[in-house]
């Protein structure tokens, strides 16, 4: 993305651009479309549901052994049992460090494992989808996306109904056991567990709403943030850095706004199941004092089973979080369902062919394409041939139909009627990972990846040798400015290169494309933005990249267009003039216009 456009992009988003909301899925529909993540660990997870449910017993166990204590040891003053309970509760506590050691560790492995894999499925399914997918789309949400609401879904598939179950376990267990203490009170205790519930249901729907707003807002908030900085010497230059922070903080005050409308529910839901409880547990009180009059409980039965209650309070009142925090997850969940089921615009057929190296015929034949929305077609009936070792050139204004041809030869798109053919078989019947092999690619604007320069050269062969990397380089004109680099082919270029120049930058994709060594060759204005001087460096380099291949140049540098071998002239999506320089000189026609203005715009 360009300065401006990230810069446009940005202030677009002040107001109207908040990302948009994601569709709304049903809960069951979000466990049934991710849980195949964690299919593949069910032995280790059934692992983890068995210590997750061994846990309680022990702590149960546990307070079972302290009405022992009382009833036992302290109310009749003896020790002769404290020995074996001493023992027992040491035992006891061991094995509950071993359950909690297992829990936690398998816990976050499951976890990490499981966003891990949805997390590079995610990034994968972002790799296949076409440039215009990106077109629409705020950088800085789809890292959102990637980042925040992946770890929301691992709460919502794996470490929510673990939780579950392991509440469900305790809730169990402590009511069964309040009801072998005394089932009278714990008929009373069991009056309050409606409540919760009660509470719970009432608080969660509204709780989902605020969580979808914050989810939705902080993706606004990334975007902002990324095309922001990824601009900053724009904003520098149009004095903008003050404009930017009060529309990031604006954006900071609506998730603010949407985090204390679910902190104040979550505030709310808090004191109200504390009433609930503590009103249960004065209840339980009094009714067992009367119980203990009634000599049908002991002391130490009553401190149990006070302990048990406030057992079972605890995933009670957990159970009702977990539901608020599962449509908190939810929200971000459906987020990430909403990328997964845009389909990449092209995709390999079920029987594409395999294609090793290509000979590099490259023909269109009848192409017509209209972008969606369009009044005209962005090509409209084009036939054209390259053969291997000739040049061709596609001159015409902005929005003439070049780039759109360059994608087509990619297959960024299809063609809504005709045909892109390489070695006379259609460009849809290929696999896209063979098509791309053989169709090297030099853009306008050179994307240089955050690693050495060599890596960069050797992007589409990571194990070509330093050997052919220097060779390409020398041949691009690159190994007198890279030698001179710190550590020379192994220096670190920074993000998108930031430490070089644009024609530099430039040189680097050339070596790229010799490296590439594809029999076709893609030229998307390779000189545009460069001054004249770093323009007139690189046509030797590109000369030497062509030669031998079918190369297609789509450049307004019409010196470097001249030497063509055959030069095509393209206005509104029509070819409209074909042939060499001075044939379309000599023919006075679009062209021979085009090199006059240019002659007028150079003086």
């Amino acid at each position: 993305m360009s300065l401006r456009r990230a810069f446009v992009g940005s202030l677009s988003s002040d107001g109207g651009g908040v990302v948009a909301e994601a569709p709304r899925v049903p809960l069951r529909g979000i466990a049934r479309r991710f849980w195949p993540y964690a299919r593949p660990y069910r032995p280790l997870l059934a692992l983890t549901l068995l210590a997750v449910m061994v846990a309680p017993v022990v702590d149960a166990a546990q307070i079972w052994l302290f009405k022992l204590l009382v009833d036992d040891v302290v109310i009749p003053r003896t020790l002769e049992p404290l020995w074996w309970l001493a023992a027992a509760y040491l035992g006891l506590t061991v094995a509950s460090g071993v359950v909690g050691y297992v829990d936690d560790l398998l816990g976050d492995w499951l976890g990490g494992r499981f966003s891990l894999d949805l997390r590079t499925d995610l990034f994968r399914h972002l790799q296949r989808q076409s440039p215009a997918f990106f077109e629409g789309r705020r950088t800085g949400d789809l890292v959102a996306r990637l980042t925040g609401d992946v770890g929301a879904v691992e709460g919502f598939v794996l470490s929510g109904p673990v939780d579950a179950v392991a509440n469900l376990m305790r809730i169990l267990l402590f009511a069964g056991l309040l009801a072998y203490l005394n089932w009278r009170l714990a008929l009373v205790a069991a009056v309050t567990v409606p409540l919760f519930g009660w509470v719970a249901q009432s608080f969660s729907a509204r709780i989902r709403a605020a969580s979808r707003e914050r989810r939705r807002r902080s993706g606004s908030m990334t975007a902002l943030a990324e095309e922001g900085l990824s601009a900053v010497a724009l904003v520098q230059a149009a004095r903008r850095e003050g404009g930017e922070a009060d529309r990031f903080h604006r954006e900071g005050e609506a998730i603010l706004r949407a985090q204390l409308s679910g902190t104040r529910l979550r505030a709310l839901y808090g004191p109200a199941v504390d009433l609930i409880e503590v009103a249960g547990a004065l209840a339980v009180v009094l009714v067992g004092v009367w119980e203990m009059q009634q000599g049908r409980l002991s002391v130490g039965g009553l401190l149990a089973f006070m302990t048990y209650l406030t057992q079972l309070f605890e995933p009670v009142r957990s159970m009702g979080s977990l539901l608020t925090g599962l449509h908190y997850a939810a929200a971000g969940a459906e987020r990430v369902l909403e990328v997964l089921d845009t389909p990449p615009a092209v995709t390999d057929r079920p029987d594409a062919r395999p294609m090793s190296r290509a000979r590099g015929v490259v023909d269109l034949r009848d192409v017509t394409l209209r972008y969606p929305g369009a009044l005209r077609p962005a090509l409209d009936g084009v036939s054209l041939r390259v053969d291997p070792g000739e040049t061709v050139a596609l001159v015409g204004a902005s929005g003439s139909g070049k780039s759109t041809l360059m994608r087509l030869l990619l297959r960024y798109m299809d063609a809504d009627h005709g045909a892109v053919t390489l070695d006379g078989t259609d460009v849809r019947d290929l696999r896209l990972h063979d098509l791309r092999r053989n169709v090297a690619l030099v853009a306008q604007e050179t994307v240089l990846l955050d690693g050495t320069v060599a890596q960069n050269i050797a992007l589409a062969h990571p194990n070509a040798s330093r050997e052919r990397i220097e060779a390409a380089a020398r041949a691009a004109d690159a190994h007198g400015f890279i030698a001179a680099l710190p550590e020379g082919y192994g220096t670190a270029l920074g993000q998108r290169g930031a430490r070089l120049s644009g024609g530099q930058r430039q040189r680097i994709s050339i070596a790229r494309a010799l490296v590439a060594g594809a029999p076709v060759l893609v030229l998307d204005e390779p000189t545009t933005g460069l001054d004249a001087a770093a323009a007139a460096r690189l046509r030797a380099p590109l000369r030497r990249l062509a030669a031998g291949r079918a190369a297609i140049i789509a450049s307004h540098d019409l010196e470097w267009v001249r030497t063509a071998d055959r030069i095509v002239v393209m206005d509104a999506g029509r070819i409209v003039e074909q042939g060499t320089h001075e044939a379309l000189l000599a023919r006075a026609g679009r062209y021979a216009h085009l090199w006059a203005a240019r002659g007028t715009e150079a003086g």
